[in-house]
């Protein structure tokens, strides 16, 4: 997992640092040079530097020295003198090679890329006005570290702030890249190793390496390749009851069923899956290796479906079924669980607003793992949080909650962990989205057959 610092831890780390600053400032202004190159600053391009007068606008004056040797024209526009002896030796090296440094002036609208070197992040006594012209460029922006007016922290944007496409940080990414706005301000962000590292993570994003999606053995069948029983369906809903099942036996699930009021209403949607009345289910559930609930469950089928939980194993509990009374009684009744709220069925279950270490606490609370959706999705067992940040936009379509809860169900199902389903679930949610988005509008149902690339 990709571990993610808080700025403010990674200020501690840099100022503990005792190795050479010059050095590791040249590493970040090269860094950042590449940056400025691959979003066109090439032979005879203007190239407009913006530095303040912190380390963030020495890491400009290098760059600015590194892209004047590559023969670009690049001239510096600066808030002010360097303040730190860093940054004043890397500004007479700059000038040394040629680079023209002046007051901060107006963009003309020749630029062909400019670097943000300014503040890295959020502004403390607010953006002076001379920036503002500058965050309405149409050229492509670089931004060192964060963009300037992006909070580091929270990615809050309180004024403005530059939109770059790409940001280059340091050692490691920060929660301002990754919460909030943070995503749709910094563009791409690259990590660029400057030597300065360690630090405690605040939360971690998940890779390909955190997924498992284990194999069957040669000897499986039906029931001991993971079982799943979908418990929802009230009428008018059946649809959300059958795409959750057709997520779980796509992404690998060997046998799914559904329980839902009045299984005549499941049966007209699908002839793929044993259906079971509330009542006639009584005697099944305790079979099945993890229990979906919530899908298309009305309120008043609540306490009636609540009732076939007394056998549950591990329930996945989504839709309907994120109440605070299902939560305290499979708390209660020691059954391992999984909660995948969106932010207002987090709220209904934890009586207050969802975020990174909100989750956790609930995770702590309840015993359970809890996956908060959104972009990115935020998981926790109690430790850290972690992001998933592979789906998009696309996910902003009914149903797909849905899929996604079928999903984890399946691979927890299949022997894998609680947290570790949780982030594989949502990781190839996110994956299978964005493939299938690039060929067709995307819809519960086909995403929840497309997921089925991804059961292996």
């Amino acid at each position: 997992m990709k571990p993610v610092l808080t700025a403010d831890e990674y200020r501690r780390v840099d100022k503990a640092y005792v190795g050479d600053l010059d050095a590791a400032m040249d590493r970040a202004g090269y860094a950042v040079a590449l940056a400025a190159v691959r979003a066109g600053a090439g032979y005879g391009a203007r190239v407009p530097v913006l530095a303040g007068t912190g380390n963030n606008g020495g890491d400009g004056y290098v760059a600015a020295r590194y892209l004047q040797n590559r023969g670009a024209s690049v001239t510096v526009h600066t808030l002010g003198p360097p303040k730190t002896d860093e940054a004043i030796r890397a500004r007479a090296k700059a000038e040394a090679a040629g680079v023209r440094v002046q007051a901060i002036a107006p963009p003309d609208g020749g630029e062909d890329v400019v670097v943000d070197a300014l503040f890295g992040g959020g502004v403390r006594n607010g953006i002076p006005p001379r920036i503002l012209p500058w965050m309405d460029t149409t050229a492509p922006v670089v931004s060192v570290d964060f963009p300037t007016g992006l909070d580091p922290n929270s990615g809050a944007v309180p004024e403005g702030a530059f939109t770059a496409v790409e940001t280059v940080t340091f050692s490691t990414l920060k929660t301002g890249h990754v919460l909030g706005k943070g995503p749709d301000y910094c563009g791409r962000v690259t990590v660029a190793d400057i030597g300065i590292n360690g630090g405690d993570p605040s939360m971690f994003i998940a890779e390909y390496s955190d997924t498992r999606r284990p194999r069957r053995p040669r000897s499986s069948h039906k029931w001991s390749a993971g079982s799943v029983v979908v418990i929802g369906g009230s009428s008018g809903l059946e649809g959300a009851a059958v795409i959750a099942a057709e997520a779980a036996l796509s992404f690998g699930a060997g046998s799914v069923a559904i329980a839902s009021p009045d299984s005549r209403g499941v049966v007209a949607n699908t002839v793929e899956f044993p259906t079971f009345d509330f009542a006639g289910a009584l005697d099944h559930v305790g079979r099945f290796d993890v229990v979906v609930f919530g899908p298309g469950l009305g309120s008043d089928d609540l306490d009636n479906a609540s009732k076939l939980l007394a056998d549950a194993n591990r329930v996945v509990v989504d839709a309907g079924g994120l109440q605070a009374g299902v939560v305290d009684m499979l708390r209660q009744s020691e059954i391992e669980m999984i909660l995948t709220p969106h932010s207002g069925e987090f709220e209904r279950v934890a009586g207050g607003k969802g975020g990174t270490f909100a989750i956790r606490a609930l995770a702590r609370k309840s015993g359970a793992v809890v996956l908060l959706k959104g972009n990115p999705t935020r998981i926790s067992d109690g430790g850290h949080p972690v992001l998933v940040n592979t789906g998009g936009p696309e996910l902003a379509t009914i149903g797909t909650g849905d899929v996604l809860s079928g999903m984890i169900a399946a691979i927890w199902a299949r022997g894998v962990q609680p947290l570790e389903s949780a982030v594989t679930g949502a990781y190839y949610h996110g994956i299978a989205a964005s493939h299938l988005a690039q060929r067709t509008t995307l819809t519960a149902r086909e995403l929840a057959r497309e997921v089925g690339d991804y059961a292996w």
